[in-house]
């Protein structure tokens, strides 16, 4: 298996932050059209969890070293 780098970690939480942005909208558009009313809850979640995600992979991505390139 390979070991996760710096930049790949930061891809997943730039991806995990997108796919929260995404969710927060539905939440959002949800919220604002009486029929999807009862979605809100589960949107809000999904977005929330993405949310954390992002910020473990953040996390993961700080604690690794800068790939260093050529001297």
């Amino acid at each position: 298996m390979d070991h996760l780098t710096r930049q790949q970690a930061l891809n997943e939480a730039i991806n995990a932050a997108h796919n929260a942005k995404v969710y927060a909208r539905k939440a959002e558009n949800a919220a604002d059209n009486g029929d999807h009313q009862g979605r809100v809850p589960q949107l809000a979640a999904a977005a929330a969890a993405w949310a954390d995600v992002s910020r473990s992979y953040t996390a993961i991505a700080n604690a690794l070293p800068e790939m260093q390139t050529g001297v």
